[in-house]
């Protein structure tokens, strides 16, 4: 199992509105698709800054369930456009990581 951390940067005065399209549209989405979208959240400390956590039970799942997102005729004509006009993609940073043995997350 691992999770991918996604870190995003909202256009500039826009995260608010970035938040309420991922809660009401990109979440909801992606979940009726099989993601396992495990945590959302605002950066306190940039006023574009955004954070979420998807969790994949490994490769084999994540590939099929990237598939059933992406090659969505929904995301590729709806959503990924709007998603490119909220953020700016060239910043988004996504962090693969596995919990250690210990960790709650396991």
């Amino acid at each position: 199992m691992y999770y991918e951390i996604r870190r995003y940067q909202a256009r500039p005065g826009r995260r608010e509105e970035w938040v309420r399209y991922m809660e009401d549209v990109v979440i909801p989405f992606q979940a009726s698709l099989g993601m396992d979208v495990t945590a959302s959240f605002v950066d306190d400390e940039d006023e574009d800054g955004y954070v979420w956590i998807r969790r994949f039970e490994d490769e084999t799942q994540s590939k099929a369930v990237y598939e059933a997102v992406y090659q969505n005729d929904r995301w590729k004509n709806e959503i990924g456009p709007a998603v490119g006009s909220l953020l700016i993609p060239e910043k988004t940073v996504v962090t693969r990581v596995v919990p250690t043995p210990a960790s709650p997350l396991r």
